[in-house]
């Protein structure tokens, strides 16, 4: 009986970290907008310090391997991202942040791939919310334009693991 037990057990064991080595893992980095403009639009541009940062992530990013990248349909959003975008030959693609499916769908159409979308101070602690199932993170202060949040999923959302990085 007791080997019969010990054999089951070490399957069992076997099966689950083959199931887990197995799953992909898709990586989310979230960023939101560049400074911008304060001249009172709904639809501003970026400052300098705002292009700044934009080309900043260009050299941020040069080693890693991003498969897509996705922007609001704002002009801070999208000039954000542009020069990345650029330099990784990579067509920035258009997302509605306020519809979670959207991020559900982007998980889905890049399983195991490290994405990077680009949104508000209060659509990105969002996104992370939701891609994390835990409410942990709060809208980002209106004055500050430095958070990415790099959130790794698993293929079934069973885990996810949360990294906030200031740049």
């Amino acid at each position: 009986m007791m080997k019969f037990t010990f054999a089951t057990l070490l399957l069992l064991f076997a099966t689950i970290l083959a199931t887990a080595q197995n799953e992909k893992l898709t990586t989310f980095i979230l960023l939101r907008h560049a400074e911008k403009v304060t001249d009172g639009t709904k639809d501003p541009d970026l400052n300098e310090a705002g292009m700044a940062r934009a080309e900043n992530l260009v050299s941020l990013f040069k080693n890693t391997t991003i498969e897509a990248i996705y922007s609001t349909a704002f002009v801070r959003t999208r000039k954000t991202v542009e020069p990345l975008g650029k330099s990784k030959s990579l067509i920035v693609k258009e997302y509605e942040a306020n519809k979670l499916e959207a991020i559900d769908k982007m998980l889905q159409a890049h399983e195991g791939k490290t994405i990077l979308v680009c949104g508000h101070s209060n659509t990105i602690p969002k996104i992370a919310n939701h891609l994390s199932k835990k409410g942990n993170y709060k809208d980002f202060d209106d004055a500050d334009y430095g958070n990415i949040l790099i959130v790794t999923v698993s293929a079934k959302r069973k885990s996810a693991s949360v990294t906030w990085l200031h740049y």
